[in-house]
């Protein structure tokens, strides 16, 4: 069977007047526009990725993130009040007139809606390619408040009518929610269409399908309030995420040099400060017994911290690997001790659990997490432990690391 063709359209147009110049300002770490982008380039089935935008800057930062922007769109079409239909069939036209292109379907991803599960799109799609009688397909959340219990009040009197009727409920406004028919407030997460339905006037056709999406995910990107939540939602919160840039990388065939984070994974991040000041910290031994089968399998194994503490010293003489401590910058130093060792990035792999050392998982061939690490430092690993930190997490990587030895 031939693959259906399937176009992902983002618009992004330069004059947003709420937060100037967002499409492309900073959202937790990328440009917004970057994660619709990557949501329709990691979709299975999406096909094509373009934007749609009047704005030479927008469609640069839009090529750097794998996006294709074949026009520049009519500055008729990117107006306060342009709607999105004018917009989408501006681009179908375009692209029939210039490349003889005609998609089975179009995805629309709005920036505003950043924050998208994984497979958000592939489910979308997948729902309106296996029922043919369908127009289009549209993301929604069970409703923040019931419209049953919403009400009009006439102008001229004063009087109060409730919003909706249901049949079999005298006074839905007084019925418990669970006697009320559901209801869903659409988001902008995903849009999956029909060329059709655009090209003969509508954005939706007439018959429309749902793909749900758990509430948490329900952002819309309007104000700078709005900017604030839904950036603390990527840093902070569990959520799995469509996030750019962040491809996965296997173990490297050959690890010759294992960099270990010390507060947060060869402890459980838990500090004892007595009277005086000294510090005591909980570590696990079979963390250190890892170590050394793994350093009598000739693989060299550092702690690298920002902390100058006694404690890490002494803990690391236990364990007899190198500690380099008080190191604030630890991207910087990292490629210089590297050099030091003779070990190059594609055999040396990091182990952290807070933002300080994504910096670093950049710089080596493979980058893990402990379990309870930080959400951003999640999102940035390559592979996440299933320990936490303290409780043999550098346990489990050393025993990843000696099975290949068997």
């Amino acid at each position: 069977m031939v693959k259906p063709e399937v176009l992902a359209i983002i618009p992004a147009r330069g004059g947003s007047k709420g937060i100037p110049r967002k499409n492309i300002k900073n959202f937790a770490g990328h440009p917004l526009i970057a994660y619709s982008i990557e949501a329709g380039l990691s979709a299975e089935t999406v096909t094509r990725v373009i934007v749609s935008t009047d704005d030479e800057e927008i469609a640069a930062v839009a090529r750097e993130y794998g996006a294709e922007t074949p026009f520049l769109r009519p500055a008729e079409f990117a107006q306060d009040r342009t709607t999105d239909l004018p917009v989408f069939q501006h681009a179908l036209e375009w692209l029939a007139e210039h490349e003889n292109y005609r998609p089975d379907v179009v995805v629309q991803l709005r920036p505003t809606s950043p924050v998208r599960p994984p497979n958000l799109v592939d489910e979308a799609v997948r729902t309106l390619l296996v029922n043919p009688e369908a127009d289009s397909v549209r993301g929604v959340v069970p409703a923040g408040q019931n419209p049953h219990k919403m009400w009009r009040i006439d102008p001229q009197s004063g009087v109060m009518r409730n919003l909706l009727d249901v049949e079999g409920i005298a006074e839905p406004y007084n019925a418990p929610r669970q006697a009320l028919p559901p209801v869903y407030w659409q988001t902008g997460h995903i849009d999956a269409i029909r060329p059709a339905a655009i090209l003969s006037g509508t954005m939706s056709g007439k018959v429309i399908l749902p793909v749900y999406i758990d509430p948490p995910y329900t952002v819309d990107i309007d104000t700078p309030k709005d900017w604030a939540r839904s950036e603390w939602l990527v840093w902070y919160s569990d959520l799995e995420i469509v996030y750019p840039r962040n491809r996965r990388r296997p173990l490297p065939p050959k690890v010759d040099l294992v960099v270990l984070d010390f507060d947060g994974v060869l402890t459980d991040n838990r500090v004892w400060v007595s009277e005086n000041g000294s510090e005591m910290v909980a570590a696990n031994r079979s963390d250190s017994l890892g170590i050394r089968y793994l350093r009598n399998k000739g693989v060299q194994v550092i702690v690298l911290s920002t902390e100058i503490n006694p404690v890490v010293s002494a803990r690391c003489r236990k364990m007899k690997i190198q500690a380099y401590q008080g190191i604030e910058d630890k991207a910087g130093a990292l490629p210089g001790i590297m050099a030091d060792l003779g070990v190059s990035a594609e055999n040396t792999i990091y182990l952290g659990n807070d933002t300080n050392d994504v910096p670093c998982f950049s710089q080596v061939a493979c980058a893990l997490a402990v379990a309870d690490a930080q959400p951003f430092a999640r999102r940035q690993a390559d592979i996440i432990l299933s320990r936490n930190g303290g409780h043999g997490a550098v346990r489990e990587l050393c025993d990843l690391l000696l099975a290949r030895f068997d």
